[in-house]
């Protein structure tokens, strides 16, 4: 196990004054974490996730254009759906509820 890489996330309103460490190493208290590629934040809220999803998969749409000396839709299209599809679709059950992607696909 990493110690840097620890950090000690509470969820919710009420912090408690326990310090935790590992080998005598105290864990920093942070306001947000990521985890398997999923953002997460003290209040649960999605917004910071969705913003780095939508971040990387307009970058991923530019270097697309930017690229493809082709102008094929259907070339176009297919890249898409291979390199900028799946990071707007992994792990969408935990962040599409939020109204704010639900705009920003729409």
């Amino acid at each position: 196990m990493s110690v840097d890489k620890c950090g000690v996330l509470y969820i919710g309103k009420q912090v408690a004054p326990t310090t935790f460490a590992i080998d005598n190493f105290p864990l920093p208290v942070v306001t947000s974490y990521r985890d398997l590629g999923i953002t997460i934040t003290c209040e649960l809220s999605p917004s910071p996730h969705i913003n780095d999803i939508v971040t990387r998969a307009h970058c991923h749409a530019n270097m697309i254009q930017r690229f493809f000396v082709s102008r094929n839709i259907n070339l176009l299209t297919r890249a898409l759906i291979t390199y900028v599809r799946p990071l707007l679709e992994y792990n969408c059950v935990a962040w599409s509820w939020s109204p704010t992607l639900n705009v920003i696909l729409n």
